[in-house]
């Protein structure tokens, strides 16, 4: 279970009274006061379940013109909130009418067509850093991009961070989901201010379903429950309250990590559940906080996919770690546990929600199998290159942050990462940092290989690779394909990676937010095999 070295300190004490923010080495100052969530009342709100987006009619198919698609309009606007009882609304930017964005369901190889308007304001609520590449003064506040996280989708549509477009415009974008049923999300993508149009509440989730899956017999319909969990910091006021550093006209700060933990934008909320079995669909939506989650029932997660869909066999847990843009997929069973109250708790910022447990309405029919889905382990074999790719972090003379880099280059460098299509390649992701990174990559699925200790000392300055640890196996809930993997501190992480779906540009980047809008992002290109 890894956390950042911040976090880590933070841990041992170095909290700031009231807000948890790593002020051991990189100074915030918040312009308001910060509420403190331990001040309401818990458990008073019912946890709302997003809405499901329907489609407002059809369009043509871009790759056939006899074929009509379902088309979908989300518009991005500005919008109130009300995160618990005793606060007043809180201003977010949303998509569909909420914040998070209405759920998008669909099924493998149903093209659709979503239309993502732009209505925001011209300018931004939040502090934006001019400095930051891509974020100069001279560019709309209120422009928007959004990516479509873990979706196998054509370049054009996958939301590249500088094809942003500003309000009063839209983009109109091809999802053909042909990949495996899996819980996706969908979230801005804008280059140099996307830590702020995320936290703003431009998020939301997507998931694809397929005929392998709902033969399981899961937990189904109403008991199939997504949830989104994200950490803000809000003032008395109860509006959002996102920190700067506190160097004048350099806004930027290297992590947020806010003292309350909304679900499905709610703060502290409650859910009614049946003494029965439920399935969790659960995203980290956080810019940096890792969560680390666990019931004060002490009963364990049955935990039956990751991010790109179903592991082979559930995997008892007794934490669900997810890593910001990971996403857990579980199976609770309350049989017998009528009356109970069980607390779910964040091991930094707890407890998270409340489950009170009543009578079932009805038999539970569903399942829990002991198969889920066979995942072929790809061999090291297949892979026509291997490419060592270093996660790094350069201070200033003060000892903060000043920009995070991949492999020490800049993201508008030219790209050196052209992999074939339909090639197989390994990426040595080598963490030179303290902080444990959640490393992206757009399009594609992989697995992990392992991890492994090295010497970064060696690495960074002599350019040496010498091992110091032995081979770490991934863990049992890393078993199956993933799109976000964790590169832990002084770590090498080996992935192994099927470039497969289409050629064009894409990106990979850490996805703490902070550190993707200051350089911690690369384009890479899929050359088409001639």
């Amino acid at each position: 279970m890894s956390i950042t070295r911040r976090e880590s300190l933070r841990r041992a004490g170095l909290v700031a009274a009231g807000f948890l923010s790593p002020q051991h080495a990189h100074p915030q100052q918040i312009a308001r006061p910060v509420l403190d969530p331990d001040s309401l009342t818990p458990f008073v709100d019912q946890l709302p379940i997003l809405p499901i987006a329907r489609p407002s009619g059809t369009r043509r198919s871009p790759l056939d013109a006899t074929t009509q698609l379902p088309y979908y309009r989300l518009p991005l606007r500005q919008m109130e909130s009300k995160v618990h009882r005793d606060l007043k609304p809180t201003q977010f930017w949303g998509i569909g009418g909420s914040s998070p964005g209405p759920t998008i369901e669909t099924k493998k190889g149903a093209g659709m067509l979503v239309e993502w308007a732009n209505e925001l304001p011209g300018a931004h609520f939040l502090p934006i850093d001019h400095r930051l590449h891509g974020a100069e003064a001279d560019k709309p506040g209120g422009r928007s991009i959004i990516h479509l996280h873990g979706g196998k989708v054509p370049p054009e549509c996958d939301g590249y961070p500088e094809d942003w477009y500003a309000p009063g415009k839209s983009a109109v974008y091809h999802y053909p989901n042909n990949q495996d049923a899996t819980l996706l999300w969908y979230h801005d993508h804008t280059m140099g201010i996307n830590r702020l149009n995320v936290f703003a509440g431009l998020m939301g989730l997507y998931i694809v379903r397929d005929p392998a899956e709902e033969s399981l017999n899961l937990p189904a319909g109403k008991y199939e429950i997504p949830l989104v969990l994200y950490d803000r910091a809000f003032d008395p006021d109860g509006q959002l309250n996102y920190p700067v550093s506190p160097v004048p006209g350099e806004p930027w700060i290297p992590e947020f990590f806010g003292n309350a933990v909304l679900v499905n934008g709610k703060l502290l909320p409650y859910l009614e559940v049946e003494a029965r079995k439920y399935r969790f669909r659960v995203l980290n939506g956080a810019n940096g906080r890792f969560f680390h989650l666990s019931l004060s029932s002490e009963q364990q997660f049955q935990q039956i996919g990751t991010d790109q869909g179903l592991l082979p066999a559930p995997v008892p847990v007794p934490m669900l770690s997810l890593a910001p843009g990971e996403r857990g997929d579980v199976v609770l069973d309350f049989s017998g546990q009528v009356g109970a109250q069980i607390v779910v708790n964040n091991d930094i910022v707890r407890p998270v929600m409340q489950l009170r447990v009543v009578p079932a309405a009805s038999p539970d029919t569903s399942s829990l199998p002991k198969s889920l889905r066979p995942v072929r382990r790809m061999a090291e074999s297949e892979a026509v290159k291997t490419r060592t790719l270093s996660l790094g972090e350069i201070q200033n003379l003060r000892g903060d942050s000043f920009t995070m880099l991949l492999n020490d280059t800049p993201w508008h460098a030219p790209i050196t990462e052209n992999p074939a299509l339909n090639s197989v390649e390994i990426w040595n992701l080598m963490n030179l940092t303290d902080d444990a990174h959640p490393i992206h990559l757009h399009l594609v699925r992989f697995q992990i290989l392992d991890r492994r200790r090295f010497d970064t000392f060696a690495f960074q300055y002599q350019k040496t690779l010498r091992y110091t640890g032995p081979v770490v196996a991934p863990e049992p809930v890393e078993a199956g394909w993933k799109d976000t993997v964790r590169a832990d501190p002084g770590m090498v992480t080996r992935i192994i990676i099927p470039f497969e779906g289409y050629a064009g540009r894409y990106v990979w980047h850490c996805h703490i937010l902070e550190h993707e809008d200051n350089e911690m992002m690369r384009p890479y290109e899929i050359i088409a095999a001639r």
